[in-house]
């Protein structure tokens, strides 16, 4: 049974930039009725018929409407695992410098995907076995910039009174992005990218300056 997600999808070891990403079609009609309509309100009937295929077809390629909602969050979710892992490698053991560059692809990808970002809002719909599943990955971005912010404090760079508050104050302020971002604003996924990290570095109480992360080619915005 299928359960491909892209048809083609870029480097996430390219951190600096965030591409559009090839979905499938049942996914990306997906997605479209899901941001739409929310996860409730979407049916799979309604998704069939924007892909051009019957039920039993859609259903062979993903078992339920679950499943469908699933497959997005994942393909979201380790995708930005995977980045935040390699900017966090390229920060060279620099709390301030991995902090830094682990901010800014989080940004990237909140801006330059947006409506695939805001299903977080919908894995509350998730069944236990999903839910866990998603979790787990997510737990491990959220780990990542704990450790980080916790090697800071050790090594004098930062000055954050509790760790796992300023952890979690960070990302709700990422989390909260595709709710408020348009790409016909009148910031850049890069700018905004920048700005963020400046206010995440000020949460952490950075005693020093990073150098900021640049996006050599221009970003497409997308799903």
């Amino acid at each position: 049974m299928s359960t491909d997600v892209t048809e083609g999808a870029d480097d996430p070891t390219d951190w600096r930039s965030v591409e559009p990403l090839d979905l499938t079609p049942i996914l990306s009609a997906s997605l479209d009725a899901f941001y739409e309509s929310g996860f409730h309100g979407a049916s799979v009937r309604e998704i069939a018929r924007r892909v051009g295929v019957t039920v039993p077809s859609l259903y062979y390629h993903h078992q339920s409407k679950e499943g469908l909602l699933i497959a997005l969050l994942e393909l979201s979710i380790s995708d930005l695992r995977s980045r935040a892992l390699a900017a966090n490698d390229a920060g060279d053991g620099d709390p301030v410098q991995r902090l830094t560059n682990v901010i800014f692809t989080i940004v990237l990808q909140m801006t330059n995907r947006a409506r695939l970002a805001a299903l977080e809002g919908e894995a509350r719909y998730l069944g236990p076995e999903n839910w866990e599943r998603y979790r787990a990955v997510r737990k491990g971005v959220e780990g990542l910039v704990l450790d980080i912010v916790h090697d800071g404090n050790t090594s004098g760079d930062f000055d954050a009174d509790d760790p796992a508050e300023t952890t979690r104050a960070i990302l709700g302020m990422c989390q909260v992005i595709p709710r408020w971002y348009h790409a016909e604003g009148v910031h850049s996924p890069e700018v905004v990218a920048r700005k963020y990290v400046e206010i995440a570095l000020r949460m952490a109480g950075a005693t020093r300056a990073p150098d900021m992360p640049t996006n050599s080619e221009p970003t497409e915005h997308a799903s």
